[in-house]
């Protein structure tokens, strides 16, 4: 059974930074894409950005790039979102997510983790 773990969230100062952690277990990897997506009260579900397994390439949502950055750890089955230049628009509940690189449908979240930023 996948089991996505988010961990890092937190209280942060509008320009600071803040690094968001994803371990995942249940099965290899190698053939996924995994992604951040956030949520913010009232607001629908946006996507932050994603990283291709194995390959390591990566894309992101429009309001974060250049601010944020996604990698991956292989030996520890890790993915983490660096957020840098925050802003308090960008609080909200952050998930993981994975998907199978044959479809775009996301298949395994994460119960997400929540990142305030004040101003």
């Amino acid at each position: 059974q996948v089991q996505l773990v988010e961990s890092g969230g937190g209280l942060v100062q509008a320009g600071g930074s803040v690094r968001l952690s994803c371990a995942a277990s249940g099965r290899t990897f190698s053939r996924y894409a995994m992604a951040w997506f956030r949520q913010a009260p009232g607001k629908e579900r946006e996507f932050v950005g994603e990283v291709v397994w194995l390959a390591g390439s990566t894309s992101y949502g429009d309001s974060v790039k250049g601010r944020f950055t996604i990698s991956r750890d292989n030996a520890k089955n890790t993915v983490y979102l660096q957020m840098n230049s925050l802003k308090p628009e960008d609080t909200a509940v952050y998930y993981c997510a994975g998907r199978n690189l044959a479809s775009p449908q996301y298949d395994f979240w994460g119960q997400g983790t929540q990142v305030t930023v004040s101003s």
